[in-house]
């Protein structure tokens, strides 16, 4: 039994996830950042940490592998003991465990364990759809140096007898030069304005689907259908197809998974005034889960499970 995929699907709902006698896996929310040597923009998101003390069975991950795979609690608790031990056998062996999209796991000199998290998956469900990006540095000695060779080559020259008649075409020249310039400027500062603002204003949420799906800002691919056998709309379990700034992009969107066999429609717009599209939504979390794991396995590998009462 391969622990992490539970591990990863409770860590998008819950800030611990712990596994029997093994360890705990933390998230915390972490804010957007900018790295000015590179220029680059991060969206928000959950860091994930390990805490080796803290190994109480709280019945969270056995609950859901027994909802998941409809087998006893008992049943489900015994596999946990079984999986947790061949892993111990494993790190006292020197072996790295891999747990995918979460990190990975080695004895230290000292016998302890070191956990390093991996960041190919952003599991805070907020920024659904942002990515990083990086930005042009604006540099004004570039546009210093410009002004001084404009100067060097159209001097302008005044003399005394006719200061009174040409006086105003120095400050003419000046007032040109120095409008051109911050033009330029402005122009760039207001483009990365711009692309800064679209980055914190697109959802979903790692990252990976928005190349994929929104017609905003990329030509919207076609992608391979599949047909699910859906005969509910109504429920609090969506599953997430994308988020998109522009309405007509969320309906042309609507209209591409109906003509695939999916019973998509619109859920509404997300906290950033993204609108939302989803595949189908579920009464029961098991049903939702289950056709979770179609879509991502046949379909779009980045889907994702939005559990939310809508109006």
């Amino acid at each position: 039994m391969q622990l992490e995929t539970f591990i990863s699907d409770l860590l998008y709902r819950y800030e611990c996830v712990i596994v029997p006698d093994f360890g705990a896996f933390l998230t915390e929310r972490q804010s957007a950042t900018v790295n000015e040597t590179t220029n680059s923009f991060y969206p928000p998101r959950k860091v994930i940490a390990f805490n080796e003390q803290i190994q109480n069975n709280d019945g969270l991950l056995a609950r859901y592998i027994a909802d998941v795979e409809k087998i006893p609690f008992e049943v489900a608790v015994k596999k946990i003991k079984k999986r947790v031990k061949i892993l111990k056998s494993y790190l006292t062996q020197g072996e790295t465990i891999t747990f995918n999209n979460i990190g990975e796991i080695i004895f230290n000199s000292e016998g302890k364990i070191v956990f390093e998290p991996s960041y190919n998956l952003n599991y805070l469900t907020d920024a659904f759809g942002l990515s990083q990006f990086e930005s042009e540095v604006v540099t004004r000695e570039v546009y210093k140096e410009t002004v001084e060779a404009i100067e060097e080559t159209a001097p302008i020259t005044i003399t005394p007898e006719k200061r009174k008649n040409r006086g105003y075409l120095k400050y003419a020249a000046v007032a040109l030069i120095a409008l051109t310039l911050g033009g330029v400027m402005a122009s760039k500062y207001y483009v990365g304005q711009i692309e800064a603002h679209n980055m914190l204003a697109q959802e979903e949420a790692k990252q990976q689907l928005d190349t994929k799906i929104q017609e905003a800002t990329f030509s919207l691919n076609p992608l391979p259908a599949i047909t699910l056998n859906v005969t509910k709309q109504t429920g609090n379990y969506h599953i997430v197809a994308g988020a998109f700034r522009i309405e007509d992009n969320c309906d042309k969107k609507v209209a591409q998974l109906k003509s695939e066999g999916f019973s998509a429609r619109k859920i509404g717009a997300n906290r950033y005034g993204l609108h939302q599209v989803a595949y189908a939504s579920y009464e029961g979390r098991l049903d939702a889960l289950k056709a979770l794991r179609t879509i991502k396995k046949t379909h779009n590998k980045d889907a994702w499970l939005l559990v939310q009462k809508l109006d």
